[in-house]
């Protein structure tokens, strides 16, 4: 059986990637090679950002599963914990609304912050493995 470090009782850590610039982007304009301004705004302020602002985005993000009031009344519980290395998003709640994220993700309808692709929901991160290694930027 394999051992996890507990950073925090009813925590979980979402491992993120960023987005790649070229992905942001979307595909080049045949009109123009260079990106709009706004586009290139929008990818600015992906490159500035603090831990409570990935989590802020998340939370609005996955918020829009109006559908799914398990996910809404987890979100609504979830703390931000903190921000490690820039790629890692730690968040507390209840085991129960954590169950619920962990759920979603395995039914692929949980959604990255704003800029960011998730890799894998420690500390199962045996999925990440089967996804190709050229979706995520270094």
């Amino acid at each position: 059986m394999e051992k996890f470090l507990h950073i925090t009782p009813h925590s979980l850590a979402l491992v993120l990637s960023r987005v790649c610039r070229e992905d942001a982007e979307g595909p080049p304009s045949s009109s123009s090679s260079s990106s709009p301004p706004a586009q290139a705004e929008v990818w600015e302020k992906l490159e500035h950002h603090t831990g409570y602002e990935v989590f802020a985005s998340f939370k609005a993000v996955n918020m829009q599963h109006f559908w799914n009031k398990a996910l809404t009344e987890a979100l609504s519980e979830i703390f931000f914990l903190g921000w490690i290395d820039e790629h890692v998003l730690l968040i507390q709640s209840q085991e129960v609304h954590l169950e619920v994220l962990r759920n979603t993700w395995t039914r692929r309808t949980l959604k990255p912050p704003q800029g960011f692709h998730i890799k894998c929901i420690a500390p199962d991160c045996s999925r990440y493995q089967s996804f190709s290694h050229s979706k995520f930027c270094a």
